[in-house]
């Protein structure tokens, strides 16, 4: 056993930013939480809800790490019920005691999480399949649901946005910090989905062994050129059949999202989403396309 003081780095700061994680969830939750209570739902999560013709597959949101099944849709869970969809968004990876933060829990048992939150979908709209859209972690972990717990036989695709496909650093990771303020406050080593997520991790070799897609499903990986936490940019994107990588820059040059503003309020992203779910009538992701 190494020395304390030798012990090696990625270790040691994935034990810091574990600590830096549940202290955040200590000191914001019980505001977080009753915001999340008094949010609007504004048309999603309805369970009476049927497809239409002309969409007639649900949509299933995956929020990323931290996030949950509200704030992390406040802009793009209406813009699609707004076109049409049944929308709907689940809680995934919630660890004890942490009643707002969620994606820190071990991503195998988060994927079951999405499994049975579509069947429940399923089972409520009537519909065979449904549409899969996701932010960060919420892009790849619906992969390993997909690939290893039959998901492919209920999804008909897979809209990534800035997913971490291939892993990121630990660095890169803690780069979401300054977006919740008093993370630096937080004290724990228990959040093994950010272990899962470090590039090169036993969870990351073995969903992406063999390759990255699996038969049946297309997948759609939207990426910003700015995104600050999963890094390269480039990692993002996947290699098989009925696969579109997409980085937003060649859509709208001027568009400077990062990794957080790609996957919640960028209007321009949001487009690409709505082409991704009905390619048959899909128009051209512009610039303009934030006035859509």
């Amino acid at each position: 056993m190494l020395p304390r003081n030798r012990r090696p780095l990625g270790k040691r700061l994935a034990r810091v930013l574990s600590v830096l994680l549940l202290a955040l969830a200590a000191v914001l939750a019980p505001t977080a939480a009753a915001q999340a209570a008094a949010a609007p739902s504004r048309g999603w999560n309805d369970w009476s809800c049927r497809p239409s013709a002309a969409h007639p597959r649900p949509v299933v949101l995956v929020h990323g790490t931290l996030g949950n099944s509200v704030d992390n849709w406040l802009a793009l869970a209406p813009y699609l019920v707004n076109r049409g969809y049944c929308v709907y968004s689940l809680d995934y990876g919630q660890l004890p005691n942490v009643p707002f933060f969620h994606g820190l829990g071990p991503i195998e048992q988060s994927a079951g999480q999405l499994d049975a939150f579509v069947d429940r979908v399923l089972a409520a709209t009537g519909a065979p399949e449904a549409d899969l859209v996701g932010h960060s972690q919420g892009g790849m972990m619906p992969r390993w649901y997909l690939k290893f717990l039959g998901g492919a036989e209920k999804v008909n695709a897979l809209v990534g946005i800035a997913p971490d496909n291939h892993g990121t650093t630990l660095l890169g990771l803690t780069r979401l910090l300054p977006y919740f303020p008093g993370a630096e406050d937080l004290i724990t080593s228990s959040t093994p989905g950010l272990a899962d997520q470090i590039a090169g991790s036993a969870f990351l070799t073995k969903l992406n062994a063999g390759g990255d897609t699996v038969p049946g499903v297309r997948y759609h990986v939207i990426a910003t050129k700015y995104d600050e936490v999963v890094t390269p940019y480039r990692t993002q994107f996947l290699t098989g059949p009925n696969v579109t990588n997409v980085l937003i820059q060649d859509k709208c040059a001027l568009d400077l999202s990062e990794h957080v503003a790609i996957g919640t309020v960028d209007r321009v992203t949001f487009h690409e989403v709505a082409n991704a779910l009905d390619p048959a009538h899909a128009t051209p992701t512009t610039c303009l396309s934030v006035i859509g």
